[in-house]
């Protein structure tokens, strides 16, 4: 099927692809047959991307893989899934959570899709806890050609194969590992000081932490504690429980997001923030995110503080989260346990894009690395310093994509060619 693409944005309707057509292939067959005909290709998810990630440009072909057969095949025995890269976070949970298993951790939101999660980076919160793609144990591509490739853990290129921006084909499917279902309680505290922070023991009170702020005065409104409850008993003594159920977003309803006040629920529907039958965060927004070596986590927040007053008047809301160090060559987290700094701004791209360079110009010394969905301004040859496996990724990029079919300025500007 094809559309128009001047009717296709992104999520939040700051980027309107260039793409000559958009395509929504129904079977395999047909996926293959326009990838083999086409000159260039992206693929789109669910549009949860704030840059032009996904643009194949005026003289290539969008793609959306969401009305593929939308397998989700759960091995219980072996504890894993292989799941359609089309399939969302929120189908692909309630189906494995139907066999009493879990996976080990979800981003904010259940609205994104597996494959373009994974591809980019996307992780929740948790010391110990890796990205989304710490699970994936074996990617499933097309490639230039129109044929199929899997990649499996232990295979030469499968780091480079997971979060891979989109650059070595289409992906179609992903094997997860899964671990037995487990409940989680949530409880959302009130008016953390920055002041004295103990990042450490606070980030790791419980399974899953992430602190919330305005930036318009020091400290965090909110700090939202998951904890499992096959874990030890939480002692968040910092700040004082909320008596009302919270919103991330500062004026939005608390009944969109999940259950609160240390009721203990399913996994799927703790972990998140956002419930899936709910508009997440607030809709109308621009997002950045960077991702920090954990140690700098204190000194990169009183950086911010320093500049909150240029910050404070184009920010919704400002998350503070953990994510554990993965092997990925391309991951944000790559080889350190690291603190991501999220910021949800308002959807006025002109009066947030000089804050957003202000902002890196602060983190700067604690050598940040953006998500690479969302809105940054850091020169690609900068960023390409900070990743040791880039050359390995170049040469993988060579192997599986060697006309160049699925990149894109974006993905040019990564790999310096």
């Amino acid at each position: 099927m094809t559309d128009p693409v001047q009717t296709v944005t992104n999520w939040a309707r700051n980027i309107t692809y260039t793409a000559k057509e958009f395509h929504r292939p129904h079977s395999l067959d047909a996926l293959r047959a326009l990838v083999a005909g086409s000159a260039r290709v992206r693929v789109l998810g669910s549009g949860h991307s704030f840059n032009r990630i996904a643009d194949p440009g005026p003289a290539g072909v969008l793609v959306s893989i969401a009305e593929l057969p939308s397998a989700i095949e759960v091995d219980t025995a072996a504890r894993t899934v292989r799941v359609a890269g089309g399939v969302r976070y929120a189908e692909l949970a309630r189906a494995v959570h139907a066999h009493g298993l879990a996976l080990p951790n979800m981003a904010s939101l259940p609205h994104i899709s597996v494959a373009g999660s994974v591809a980019t980076g996307t992780h929740g919160s948790g010391v110990a806890n890796g990205s989304l793609a710490a699970p994936v144990r074996e990617v499933e591509l097309v490639l230039a050609d129109g044929s199929t490739r899997t990649l499996a853990r232990g295979d030469a290129g499968f780091e480079g194969a997971v979060t891979s921006l989109g650059a070595l084909g289409v992906v179609t499917a992903l094997t997860l590992e899964l671990e037995p279902a487990y409940r989680v309680e949530q409880t959302v505290y009130v008016e953390l000081p920055l002041e004295g922070l103990d990042f450490t023991a606070v980030s790791g009170a419980a399974y899953s932490v992430s602190l919330f702020t305005d930036w318009r005065e020091p400290g965090f409104r909110q700090v939202w504690v998951k904890r499992r409850t096959d874990r030890p008993a939480v002692d968040f003594h910092w700040a004082a429980p909320a008596t009302e159920a919270m919103h991330p977003v500062p004026g939005m309803p608390g009944r969109n997001c999940t259950e609160q006040f240390g009721v203990p629920g399913p996994w799927h529907e703790r972990l998140p923030h956002f419930r899936a039958e709910f508009t997440p965060s607030s809709g109308d927004e621009l997002q950045s995110e960077y991702l920090l070596p954990r140690s700098t986590a204190l000194d990169a927040l009183h950086a911010v503080d320093g500049i909150r007053r240029t910050v404070a008047p184009v920010l919704q809301t400002c998350e503070v989260r953990t994510i554990a160090a993965d092997p990925q060559w391309l991951s944000p987290a790559h080889g350190r346990d690291s603190v991501a700094l999220h910021f949800t701004w308002t959807d006025d791209t002109a009066a947030v894009l000089p804050v957003v360079r202000e902002l890196e110009a602060a983190l700067e010394p604690f050598d940040p690395r953006p998500h690479w969905g969302k809105v940054y301004t850091a020169p690609a040859e900068l960023l390409r310093g900070r990743y040791p496996r880039l050359d390995d990724f170049r040469s993988l990029v060579r192997t599986l994509d060697p006309g160049g079919k699925f990149a894109n300025p974006f993905v040019q500007d990564v790999l310096g060619v």
